[in-house]
């Protein structure tokens, strides 16, 4: 069984984290936490947090740098929803227990991904077209 804690980010695929993040700013007041390039997945991702603390839900704006999925999704849909994020408990566990029921899994076994967290990502087929990330947090990240 997946244990889901919270919804941790609902992301959206934009060409320019700067322009997205200033419209944002402007229209709904939210100030960018956190920007960092993901080497490993060839993206660039800010967080605006939707609330205070640590643990507020946040929209991650992410760009592609490289990421050719990015890429394909920009030219082929434009700048929009890409995925929503939940964090679970024990995500080696919640990927063994998707796989059990025979859901198709982007990633069969966790990756490093923003803030250093773990995450796998589930195939939209499973969940009726909607990307979703399976995030467990990295501890030294807060």
């Amino acid at each position: 069984m997946v244990k889901i804690k919270r919804l941790d980010h609902v992301a959206i695929c934009v060409e320019d984290v700067d322009q997205a993040a200033e419209k944002w700013r402007a229209l709904f007041d939210l100030a960018p936490r956190e920007r960092e390039v993901v080497a490993s997945q060839k993206t660039e991702a800010m967080l605006l947090p939707l609330g205070e603390g640590l643990e507020a839900t946040s929209l991650e704006l992410i760009a592609p740098r490289g990421n050719e999925g990015l890429d394909r999704f920009l030219q082929k849909r434009g700048p929009g929803l890409h995925h929503v994020a939940v964090e679970v408990e024990g995500i080696e566990q919640a990927i063994a227990a998707l796989k059990a029921l025979g859901v198709p899994m982007i990633d069969e076994a966790p990756r490093k991904g923003a803030r250093g967290h773990k995450v796998a990502f589930v195939h939209p087929r499973a969940t009726g077209g909607v990307l979703v990330e399976l995030v467990e947090p990295d501890p030294a990240h807060g």
